[in-house]
């Protein structure tokens, strides 16, 4: 059994998770790019500006690598993207805290400044919500397919009429 087996497959809730996971995972490529054609040292720390923040080549590599990993979470899609929207997420949140630690001292060797640690903070809220989109809430509607799985003894009393069903 893999973990993510336990979870239905909603087509309709995967296109959430697929875009939102394609969408920050270009932007982070894209980013990790340019602030690789700026020819700042790997652990500069007083890297160039890319896209109004700061960069050195550790942070272009480590943007590049979680890009393709959103990317390809997005190429899967389903379960999965949620799943690794979540997880990418709360990395971007703790790393936005690390960084708030280290930002004036000699340990930056991401470069951080403010604007990269809102930058953190908010894609790994977006990626949070993006990726527990319509599976984590209190009241969920009897033909989310998570409130379905939950409540399979209600879900055979109350079947889906046709149009509801996920596309297969």
């Amino acid at each position: 059994m893999k973990l993510q087996d336990h979870l239905p497959v909603d087509h309709r809730l995967g296109q959430v998770y697929r875009y939102s996971a394609g969408a920050i995972g270009l932007f982070l490529i894209v980013f990790g790019i340019l602030g690789f054609t700026n020819n700042v040292g790997f652990f500069s720390t007083t890297g160039d500006h890319v896209a109004g923040m700061t960069s050195n080549g550790a942070l272009s590599l480590l943007s590049v690598l979680f890009g393709a990993l959103l990317v390809g979470g997005a190429a899967v899609g389903g379960n999965f993207a949620s799943t690794l929207n979540i997880a990418v997420g709360i990395l971007f949140i703790i790393s936005g805290w690390v960084n708030l630690g280290l930002i004036d001292g000699p340990n930056n060797i991401l470069n951080f400044r403010m604007r990269n640690i809102i930058f953190s903070f908010a894609v790994g809220l977006a990626l949070l919500l993006f990726g527990m989109y319509g599976r984590v809430t209190l009241h969920l509607p009897s033909d989310n397919p998570y409130w379905r799985n939950r409540h399979p003894e209600a879900a055979k009393a109350n079947p889906l009429p046709p149009r509801a069903l996920p596309h297969g």
